[in-house]
Order: structure tokens, then C-alpha cells, then sequence
């Protein structure tokens, strides 16, 4: 009971964080004008076609996934995974990082499929995305090396922080000690129940990463990880056609944004409110945008895209127990 009220307090806390934060955003800005500029002078083809992005990025990471499962000698039905990964991503929005683990137990659910072997697979797709991440912040960093700069020297917090993180003398004290009181203390651990326990759990673990190394289609796998965030890109650059003030800006540009708003999304807090809408506001100012307008792109994006997130996730829990009904009462 007291973890579970703990859980609870720290997942209520990250979730005033990114209120405060959107609110530290918001608080000074004419709201009125933020309405009329929604209402007056957005052209919502391009959102309608940003959310057409993201559905395809989401219909992308559903095949992915079937073709990782695959390996474990089950190929789950297209339409229950989609369903899943939708849970998903609603369930993020709830509770932060609880997507992964939802989605996993939806599936195993309804295609009886080994919930640990499901989270190897996720946790593989993880470590690819963050090589995805990692090579679009290259691209970054590389091309717009001084906006880079000025983004740090514009926001001296998230400068500090980064340094700190980097060389922070608590950080490399801490790991010396962890590395060695594990060696000292390697072999009570390694008879304990605890590390048997971690042992088999990270057995099953690799039973799922090793998907890559088996499965059949590692093109078509290829594919999918470039396509979904090709998508998670354009899904943003083309909102910026949507607003005359950011319709100049470069494809460039908008990947930085796009990048910057990724670590924003990284942070702890549902849906990454406030975190990414200062990132991408941030952003924006680099390459000219007035923070006035900033803040109504980065109102509009992070909206449209969780509304979307909301109705199709919401739809995929009320849909799933219905399409699955014959397949329960069988077993």
C-alpha cells in the first residue's frame, strides 16, 4: 500500500511539474490573441495531414513490432499489435513510461504471447530508437552547430544542467562506488534469491533482443525504424505550413525543432507537456520566430497530436475486449 502511494505521489508530482512548466510558458501571453490566431489564420490541412503522419508512423511501428514478435515463434494479428501500441501511447499520457509496459500486457493478453519475451522486444526497440535519436542529433549538431550554441546560451539552465551531468563530480564518485561494492560484494550477490531472480528475468530479456539477430525480415525492419521516424519529422514540419510566420522556415529548421522537442518529450512528465513546448518554443526563437508566435506553433502541434493520441487510444481500449470476445470464450 505505501508503495503503491508512493508511485502514485511521484507520478502526481511529475504531472504538476509539466504543468508548471506549461504554465511558466503561457502565463504572459495574450490568450485572447493566441484564440484569434487559431481561429483566423491556421490552415488546419496541414495539421489534418500532420495527424495522417503520425497515424502512418503508428501503423509503421505496429508492422515493426510484428516482425520482432515474430522470432519468438508467434506472428500476432495486425490489428490487436496496432490496438496495443495505441494503448500505449494513451497510457504515456496517464502515466509516464507506463506505455511500454500496457502495450506489452494488452498483447499478451489477447494473443497469449510471454509478457516478459514481449518487453525484450520493446526494450530492443528502445535501443534503437535511441540510436535514431542519436544520429538525428549528430545531423543536428552538425549542420546547425552555432544555433545549437545559441539555444544554450539562451537557455544558461539547460546549459548548467548539461554540464553538470557530464562532469559532475557526484555522478563519476557514485559509479566507482557502485562498480565497487559489487565487486567486493560479488559473491554473496551472485547466491542470493534477488540476483537468481534478475538472472532469469534478463534471460528472458535476451530471448527478445536477440529478434533482430533471428527475424526473417530484417529489410522490411530497416524500413519501418527509418519510415516511423520520417514520420515522427514530417508529422511536425508540416504543421509549420500551417502559420505564415514559421511557412519560410527551412527542412532543416524544422528537424532541429523537431530534435530539441524530442528531448523535451524525454523528460518525466505526461506527454511531455510544458517540457516540449518549451524546447520547441526555444527552438523557434533561434531561427527568428517572435516567442508570441512560438508559443501558438508549439500550442497547436503538442495539442493536435495528443488529441489524437487520446481518441484513437481511447477507441483502441473500448474496441479491444469486442474484437477479441470469440477468441476469450473459447479459452
Amino acid at each position: 500500500m505505501k508503495h503503491k502511494l508512493l508511485k502514485f505521489l511521484k507520478v502526481l508530482a511529475f504531472f504538476i511539474l509539466g504543468v508548471v512548466i506549461f504554465w511558466l510558458v503561457y502565463k504572459d501571453q495574450d490568450l485572447e490573441r493566441i484564440e484569434s490566431i487559431l481561429k483566423n489564420d491556421v490552415n488546419y490541412l496541414w495539421v489534418w495531414l500532420s495527424l495522417f503522419l503520425g497515424l502512418l508512423s503508428h501503423i509503421s511501428r505496429t508492422m515493426r513490432w510484428v516482425i520482432m514478435i515474430e522470432p519468438l515463434g508467434r506472428r500476432p494479428r495486425v490489428l490487436n499489435t496496432f490496438l496495443a501500441v495505441m494503448v500505449g501511447y494513451l497510457m504515456n499520457l496517464v502515466i509516464p513510461r507506463m506505455g511500454e509496459i500496457s502495450r506489452c500486457g494488452v498483447l499478451s493478453r489477447y494473443e497469449k504471447i510471454s509478457f516478459t519475451k514481449l518487453v525484450g522486444t520493446v526494450v530492443t526497440e528502445r535501443i534503437i530508437d535511441v540510436i535514431m535519436m542519436l544520429l538525428l542529433t549528430l545531423i543536428v549538431i552538425g549542420t546547425q552547430f552555432g544555433k545549437i550554441l545559441e539555444f544554450l546560451d539562451n537557455n544558461p539552465v539547460v546549459k548548467n544542467k548539461l554540464e553538470n551531468i557530464t562532469f559532475s563530480p557526484a555522478v563519476i564518485i557514485s559509479l566507482i562506488a557502485v562498480v565497487g561494492a559489487f565487486y567486493y560484494f560479488r559473491r554473496k550477490i551472485k547466491h542470493s534469491a534477488l540476483f537468481h531472480k534478475i538472472q532469469v528475468t534478463l534471460q528472458k530479456f535476451g530471448e527478445g533482443l536477440r529478434t533482430i539477430k533471428n527475424m526473417k525480415h530484417k529489410w522490411a525492419f530497416i524500413f519501418h525504424t527509418v519510415f516511423i521516424w520520417l514520420m515522427y519529422y514530417l508529422m511536425l514540419y508540416v504543421v509549420f505550413f500551417s502559420f505564415e510566420f514559421t511557412a519560410h522556415l527551412s527542412a532543416i529548421a524544422a528537424l532541429t525543432t523537431f530534435v530539441l522537442g524530442s528531448f523535451g518529450m524525454v523528460a518525466p512528465v505526461q506527454g511531455g507537456i510544458g517540457a516540449w513546448h518549451f524546447m520547441v518554443i526555444q527552438a523557434l526563437i533561434v531561427y527568428g520566430i517572435s516567442k508570441a508566435d512560438a508559443v501558438v506553433f508549439a500550442f497547436l502541434a503538442h495539442s493536435s497530436m495528443t488529441a489524437m493520441m487520446i481518441l484513437v487510444g481511447l477507441i483502441s481500449l473500448l474496441i479491444l475486449p469486442f474484437i477479441n470476445r470469440r477468441n476469450t470464450e473459447s479459452s
